[in-house]
Parts: C-alpha cells; sequence; structure tokens
C-alpha cells in the first residue's frame, strides 16, 4: 500500500504544471489541470483521498472553492457521505455562516450554509493547496460553530516554504505531495 502511495504521489507530482508569474509577477503557480485531464491518475487521487476519509471516520466531506470542489465532489459520492462546501462571500443562496481571516494586506473571507454541517459531524476538509492557511484555519472555524469536529485537512499540494501547516497546528493535516 505504501508503495502505492509513494507512486501516486511521483506521478502527480510529475504531472503538476507550474507557471510562472502567475497570478501576477513573482508567484510560481502549481497547476492541477494537467492530473485532472489524466483520467485514471484522477480516479487513483480520488480512490487514495477517500481511503484517507474513511480510514478518519469521517462522515462529511466539505470542500473549499472552487478547486477544493473537484477533490472533495467525488471522495464524498464515492463514500456515500454528505458534501459541504465553503466559497467566498455572496456566492451561497442561502442562510450562511461567515468567517473573516487575515491576508497579507488585508482581510478576506468564507462562507458555508448553515445546514452544511450536522452537529457531531466528523469533517474532512478538502483543499487543492495549502499555502499560507488562512482559508483553512477560517474554514475549521467555520465547522466547529456549525457543531462539526474537523477530524482531517487533506490537500493534493502543499507548499512548505509558506509554512501554512503552522497555522493548523493540532489538526490531522494530509498533502499528498509537497513542493
Amino acid at each position: 500500500m505504501e508503495d502505492d502511495i509513494q507512486t501516486l504521489r511521483e506521478e502527480v507530482k510529475a504531472k503538476v504544471r507550474n507557471i510562472p508569474d502567475f497570478p501576477k509577477k513573482g508567484i510560481l503557480f502549481r497547476d492541477i489541470t494537467p492530473v485532472l485531464r489524466d483520467g485514471a491518475l484522477f480516479r487513483r487521487v480520488c480512490d487514495a483521498l477517500a481511503s484517507l476519509i474513511k480510514n478518519n471516520g469521517c462522515t462529511a466531506v466539505v470542500g473549499i472553492e472552487s478547486r477544493g470542489f473537484l477533490l472533495a465532489a467525488p471522495a464524498a459520492a464515492m463514500l456515500e457521505i454528505p458534501l459541504g462546501i465553503i466559497r467566498k462571500p455572496g456566492k451561497l443562496p442561502w442562510k450562511t455562516r461567515r468567517a473573516v481571516y487575515s491576508l497579507e494586506y488585508g482581510e478576506d473571507a468564507i462562507e458555508i450554509h448553515e445546514d452544511a454541517i450536522a452537529k457531531g459531524d466528523r469533517v474532512a476538509l478538502v483543499d487543492d493547496v495549502l499555502a499560507t492557511g488562512g482559508t483553512m484555519e477560517a474554514a475549521t472555524r467555520l465547522v466547529k460553530e456549525l457543531g462539526g469536529e474537523v477530524t482531517v485537512i487533506a490537500f493534493l499540494i502543499e507548499l512548505r516554504a509558506l509554512e501554512g501547516r503552522k497555522r493548523l497546528q493540532g489538526y490531522n493535516v494530509n498533502s499528498l505531495i509537497e513542493f
């Protein structure tokens, strides 16, 4: 099994495309679309994520806008457990809860439907990239506010130099690959 995961890590890392100066000069963007384009590889990524979620006894999955949806939705469907979504403000049509978080220069916010998580749910939070950790830290606050327990946090990619894991201390944080 560990050999399978290591092989998967190597294959995913080889497919991630580096795009310099996107979305602005000085940023090296890690593009996951080549992974998504490889149906067999994407399926194996989803299988690994579903296995992680199942092994941690999660009863719900929450994906973070927008690429986190691409990973969270198939895993939730495979496990036949509820899927919740977290979006930028003003994008969800029903009653929401909001969490504000700090950016390098200013603030941002995310929202979730008030009924996305049931009290006592064991939640897997899923996103594509762990950078500074601000969005995911805010997401953990939303889950707790709604009565859920963050059981596992999963990322496809972790950008180690940005030290986002530090903001998520005390949580079970997993990333498939690191740069």
